[in-house]
């Protein structure tokens, strides 16, 4: 489905709650979306669902979802589905997200080795956002073989919380191609001054100005050392449970 098509179905469709998922630690619930014309699945995260947590400010972690999206689309890796926040759902405002078929058994931890070499973005990507929850469950692998990243609730903290269980690359030089993408979403941020981007603005939507100023600084710190970090031995560099 092209992204624009989707995100028009995820903004104005009806949402129709079909089941929750029980596994996660806050509410969320699969639903069906219906357009004129076609009706979609997506997973809805409601706000007033999010289990408070004391490193984060209270009904944002929906919001986050939205800007891991625009972070994604941004930097050109379209890793993240398709994301919107909804002021409006059947149990209040929250973050609605295409649903991705895949196979639940296949995650990272019995990802084939050609699969493992194609998470560089997503480390790339977890570094950037602060990912604070990378499990091995999060990254799936669609019918047609794309890897999509989900679960982005805790991202964007001002202090460094990267946990991840993805540790494959380092001590490698980040790919040129890569590193090329990240500096024109550096460009694109362009966070110098108080005439904001459009990206910036986008992300003011979302998280706070100290979050947006702390990822300038995580990306201009990535283009200086462009090398896939180690787990920093002073801190738990896992996320648990891991899948």
């Amino acid at each position: 489905m092209p992204e624009a098509s989707a995100l028009e179905k995820l903004r104005t469709g009806e949402i129709k709650l079909k089941g929750e998922f029980l596994w996660g630690s806050n509410y969320t619930y699969l639903v069906e979306i219906e357009h004129p014309g076609e009706t979609i699945q997506a997973v809805y995260k409601p706000t007033r669902g999010e289990r408070p947590l004391w490193d984060f400010p209270p009904a944002s972690l929906a919001r986050r979802e939205v800007a891991a999206y625009l972070v994604s689309e941004a930097l050109g890796w379209h890793l993240v589905p398709p994301t919107v926040y909804r002021k409006k759902g059947p149990l209040g405002p929250g973050s609605v997200q295409l649903f991705i078929e895949h196979d639940p058994e296949y995650h990272y931890f019995r990802f084939s080795p050609d699969d493992l070499q194609r998470l560089r973005p997503t480390v790339l990507f977890d570094l950037l956002v602060n990912n604070a929850d990378r499990k091995g469950s999060h990254v799936l692998k669609d019918q047609t073989g794309r890897l999509w990243l989900i679960d982005h609730g805790i991202c964007f903290h001002i202090e460094e919380k990267l946990r991840t269980v993805i540790w494959d690359f380092m001590g490698e030089s980040i790919p040129v191609e890569l590193y090329q993408d990240i500096s024109n979403f550096l460009a694109q941020l362009d966070f110098n001054g108080s005439d904001y981007s459009s990206l910036a603005s986008g992300l003011l939507e979302y998280i706070s100005l100290a979050e947006v100023r702390a990822l300038s600084r995580r990306v201009i710190g990535l283009l200086e050392q462009p090398v896939f970090p180690a787990p920093d031995p002073y801190r738990r560099p896992y996320p648990w449970p891991q899948i």
